[in-house]
């Protein structure tokens, strides 16, 4: 985290073990998400679990809805770089199999599996494997005697009441390695039900806005619910239920919890201005290039693309190395510091030879590398600087005459 970053507290919880992964307990939160293929082609559901292990997904839940699924889960488990959960909705019996095939992990989804004689079976057998169980309450499929007892209505209290339940029948067969999740597509009601399970329980809860939709759209909705929570101390593990290919979630969940600085950051977290009359590139354009750079480098970087040097260095001090625009040259700056002019064609390639830099010889070389260019890129920059204000001034989108115009209007 970095220096000076407020860190949010964290509900106390039990911990699990998924796999190797530990979730709950003060772990580092986790990032999930769920493969789109079917289970039983092992080969094209292994190579999406690696993808989705490459793009920050620390479990992977697989559906296992029909036998030949489970054969698959036997095959996928061993070769698998992250833990397997295994996705159950109506059929007990699945369960079962996907606990001898090795699985790290079940879903259960009380809406689904409603006989208690068949979810104590499935817990027994859980136990017997110390392996843990995921209750699954969702929105859209509460047990019928829930939407009975609520006047038909899903409600917070519905939800953590279904989660209670289940947790009521796992108790009798002395079974408590579990993690809970009341997921909903209104965001409200999300936030209200974990809000409520987080003051009656301490097992992990599993955070996700359900069926949020594609992007733009469902980022917007699920990092409303996820980020509310998380901004409270609830949530120990998180998905990104998102109408996209599923990299996008977990790297949508990565970024989240690296910005909330609850991990380390694995990548490039890339800042630019919102861009101004007084920009001197198209800074959407290359913003978009060096995110097109940096997005399969692994550089543990703040990297900055501002649109012009009256302001930039400074907006962006905190910054591991940026780059402002001046005069159809780019001046790179380290920490706040102007180190060197470049072309304006190489701006992103330089930041990305310098993010590579620094990444494997560390910042204080790479400023004695920049001693030499120090002093001119420093005059140079306020060369630009100067011209940039001289011509545009500090109000670079003349607001204040337009302000006096309406004034004289009135």
């Amino acid at each position: 985290m970095d220096a000076g970053a407020v860190s949010f507290p964290r509900a106390k919880t039990r911990q699990i073990m998924v796999g190797d992964v530990p979730v709950g307990g003060g772990a580092p939160i986790s990032v999930q998400s769920m493969t789109i293929t079917k289970t039983a082609d092992v080969d094209g559901t292994l190579e999406q679990i690696y993808s989705l292990a490459a793009a920050g997904a620390d479990i992977v839940r697989c559906t296992c809805n029909e036998p030949e699924a489970a054969e698959g889960l036997a095959r996928i488990v061993p070769r698998s770089p992250v833990p397997i959960v295994a996705d159950i909705h109506h059929q007990y019996r699945r369960a079962l199999e996907a606990l001898e095939a090795g699985v790290h992990c079940l879903r259960l989804n009380p809406g689904n599996i409603r006989k208690p004689e068949h979810i104590k079976a499935v817990a027994k057998e859980a136990k017997d494997r110390n392996v843990p169980i995921r209750i699954g309450v969702n929105g859209g499929s509460l047990d019928p005697a829930m939407y009975d007892k609520y006047d038909g209505q899903v409600t917070p209290e519905a939800m953590v009441e279904s989660a209670l339940q289940e947790i009521g029948y796992f108790a009798e067969v002395d079974f408590d390695l579990i993690k809970i999740s009341v997921k909903a597509s209104n965001v409200p009601l999300m936030i209200e039900a974990y809000r409520q399970l987080s003051e009656v329980t301490e097992h992990p809860l599993h955070l996700g806005v359900t069926e949020a939709g594609p992007p733009p759209a469902g980022i917007v909705k699920a990092t409303a619910g996820i980020a509310t929570l998380l901004a409270e101390g609830i949530g120990d593990t998180i998905r990104y239920s998102l109408t996209a290919d599923p990299i996008e979630e977990a790297r949508m969940g990565r970024v989240l919890l690296e910005s909330y600085g609850l991990r380390e950051r694995k990548n490039v977290d890339l800042i630019a201005c919102p861009s101004c009359g007084r920009a001197e590139i198209d800074v959407y354009k290359v913003a978009e290039e060096a995110q097109t750079a940096f997005a399969d480098r692994q550089l543990p970087l703040q990297v900055a693309v501002m649109g012009c040097v009256v302001n930039g260095p400074g907006e962006a001090r905190g910054a591991d190395l940026g780059i402002a625009a001046g005069n159809k040259r780019g001046h790179l700056f380290i920490q706040g510091t102007n180190v060197a002019v470049v072309a304006e064609d190489e701006m992103v390639s330089t930041l990305v030879e310098w993010a590579e830099f620094i990444h494997t010889e560390g910042m204080d070389a790479a400023l004695a590398r920049a001693e030499s260019t120090r002093a001119g890129a420093r005059k140079a920059a306020d060369e630009d600087r100067r011209r940039n204000l001289n011509e545009l001034g500090e109000d670079a989108n003349a607001s204040e005459q337009v302000v006096e115009l309406l004034r004289k209007s009135r």
